[in-house]
């Protein structure tokens, strides 16, 4: 028996912005669009973002509120990239730890851009 990993899928309260917000970050195409699921991907890599009414996102590091996921994105120019990613929405949430500075997406998910 083999297993495949085909997406990640991220909940979301409005899943098309946050799928051209990873898709202009990771220069992804958005590749389906169907009522409330979108992908993006370019055949190799694929995310997936699916409307949740009810979201509730994860406040790092409140552990009442935890991350239960969070995607690592490495990157050639932290700053260049920090910059396109706060001008699409995101927010920055630390910077202290060496190798990495870790930021929530416009729907509060956590991730991590990762440099050396």
């Amino acid at each position: 028996m083999t297993a495949k990993l085909t997406s990640v899928v991220l909940d979301s309260p409005d899943p098309q912005a946050l799928a051209r917000f990873y898709s202009e970050l990771l220069d992804l195409p958005v590749t389906r669009v169907d009522g409330d699921w979108v992908d993006i991907g370019d055949g190799t890599t694929k995310l997936s973002f699916q409307h949740a009414p009810e979201y509730r996102p994860p406040l790092w590091p409140d552990p009442n509120f935890p991350q239960q996921i969070h995607l690592d994105i490495q990157v050639d120019d932290i700053d260049a990239t920090e910059s396109k990613v706060l001008r699409l929405g995101a927010t920055l949430l630390s910077t202290k730890e060496a190798g990495f500075r870790v930021y929530s997406d416009p729907s509060g998910h956590p991730f991590c851009l990762c440099y050396d």
